[in-house]
């Protein structure tokens, strides 16, 4: 999974941001590369911890852990600056009132990563829950770089269901499959909490830019 996520990030963001960046045709405040690296860092981390658990490496992996704990707090308040520009852009493109629905999701997913984070930080003696919201939480953090796959196809209809609900939370289902497989059954850990999240994000793709997703989103603006 940690893999495969580092994948979605390289190939996801490769058009609207990697490329540009090389290019140097990529303007945005110091706050959106420090989101980035610090995503990219959390996904990075999360593929080393679990490489050395498989390599019974778990002396390191409990040192690294500790780290792991800054990492998952500075990566949830970075999205912070990021909501704020993304609305601030908008407003400028001239989209009006619908500017202020795109920060909703970007603050959610900080929310819902950093309370799984800290259930797992919670949960650290306990592996089989431990590694399960760990996942999750990785997963959450995901979707912004399957999301941005919708460039390389700009004909699929409402991406912001296939790429952004879809294709990012059919990682939950895979992981559901994996455990019944291997385990007989889907651990509460992994189940429970995956089906809050697929509810969640459900909800906003069918809420989003309704009156009320705007006036919240207006509300959480001038908060930030």
């Amino acid at each position: 999974m940690g893999i495969v996520g580092l994948i979605a990030i390289l190939v996801g963001f490769s058009k609207p941001f990697i490329i540009p960046v090389a290019q140097q045709t990529f303007e945005a405040p110091l706050s959106i590369y420090i989101h980035g690296a610090l995503s990219l860092a959390w996904v990075l981390f999360f593929t080393i911890q679990s490489s050395l658990i498989h390599l019974k490496n778990y002396k390191l992996h409990i040192r690294m852990g500790f780290a792991g704990i800054f990492l998952a707090l500075a990566t949830s308040l970075s999205l912070h600056p990021v909501a704020k520009f993304v609305v601030e852009r908008d407003l400028k493109l001239g989209l009006g009132e619908m500017a202020y629905s795109n920060s909703i999701s970007l603050l959610t997913t900080g929310l819902m990563f950093l309370v799984l984070v800290g259930f797992a930080i919670y949960y650290r003696r306990q592996s089989t829950i431990h590694k399960r919201l760990l996942l999750l939480a990785t997963i959450v953090l995901l979707w912004p770089a399957w999301f941005r796959f919708r460039h390389f196809f700009p004909n699929v209809p409402r991406p912001e269901i296939w790429f952004g609900l879809v294709l990012s939370d059919s990682l939950i289902i895979i992981a559901w499959l994996w455990d019944k497989i291997s385990n007989k059954k889907v651990h509460p850990a992994l189940l429970y909490p995956g089906i809050a999240i697929i509810v969640e994000q459900t909800i906003e793709v069918f809420l989003y830019d309704s009156p009320i997703w705007r006036t919240v989103g207006k509300l959480l603006y001038e908060i930030l």
